[in-house]
């Protein structure tokens, strides 16, 4: 797999650049696991770690594009998973996969993904903390069950935003279900151009918090202008890939392009030479003789 950024504006932050509508750069770090193309149902492609209890799915067109679960082996249950929907930037999925392949191969011999789940919340998204993102404490909410009756209560909830409020993190610190979805990135506006990423429960902390750094990568992303939602346009600082062609002259540039200025006129000064005599000097007048 090979992958070459396209794009005709850088945009920052990189949280607000958007889909790049392939996805590859998500994948890049993982590009060496086994690799199975699907043509039949929504699963377009699928990355499996070699002893296959890593899933990564490429759903490209639904509205979470990337689906990444884990099993304490190829035939259990998945233990946690993590989904990415149309609008995350594949970007800042690399650093979920990067983290994920490193301590894969660095404890594939053990069983990763079934520790306890750190009670912590603050562990997922400490660089966030580190940075200075605003946290406020949240109620939480209750769920109508069948027949009207009271359902799952949901929260209190942690919300941690960015300074300038196009980004942020919510965090249900009062769910017991280790396979609820508990921890949800946005970026920017509401609505259909809204970047999210949510993880259940039992996903791995330092997985998440890699997730939350990327988010503070101060590296701009390319993506075509065109392809940009104007929603997020608005919010992001775009600078264009190569500098903008200086304007075309005006007819009047060209009017005083046309203009020559006056030819510069110089007057041969004679200069003397041995074979030319200085003209004679006029004598002085002769006074009159004085009168005797």
């Amino acid at each position: 797999m090979t992958y070459i950024p396209e794009g005709d504006v850088y945009v920052f932050p990189r949280y607000l650049a958007g889909a790049d509508w392939c996805g590859d750069a998500g994948f890049l770090p993982v590009k060496h696991w086994p690799t199975v193309h699907l043509e039949d149902g929504p699963c377009q492609m699928l990355i499996t770690s070699p002893d296959q209890r890593i899933r990564i799915g490429w759903y490209g067109d639904d509205f979470d594009v990337y689906k990444i679960s884990a099993s304490e082996d190829a035939s259990s249950p998945t233990r946690w998973s993590a989904a990415f929907n149309n609008e995350f930037p594949a970007e800042i999925v690399a650093a979920f996969t990067t983290a994920l392949e490193r301590d894969w191969d660095a404890r594939k011999d053990q069983d990763p993904f079934i520790e306890t789940p750190s009670p912590y919340w603050a562990a997922r998204v400490q660089p966030l903390l580190d940075a200075g993102w605003q946290t406020q404490r949240l109620p939480g909410s209750a769920t109508l069950g069948a027949g009207g009756r009271p359902g799952r209560v949901h929260g209190p909830y942690v919300e941690i935003t960015a300074p300038d409020g196009t980004a942020g993190v919510s965090i249900d610190v009062g769910s017991d279900d280790l396979d609820e979805e508990t921890v949800l990135l946005w970026a920017g506006p509401s609505g259909w151009h809204r970047a999210e990423a949510r993880f259940t429960s039992r996903t791995p902390a330092h997985l998440i918090a890699a997730t939350a750094q990327a988010l503070l990568d101060p590296t701009p992303v390319l993506r075509y202008h065109e392809a940009l939602a104007p929603e997020l346009a608005a919010l992001a600082n775009l600078t264009p890939l190569t500098p903008p062609n200086p304007p075309a002259p005006t007819p009047l540039d060209v009017q005083r392009g046309q203009r020559r200025p006056p030819a510069i006129t110089t007057r041969s000064v004679p200069r003397w030479s041995t074979a030319t005599r200085p003209p004679a000097t006029a004598s002085p007048p002769v006074g009159r003789p004085a009168s005797r």
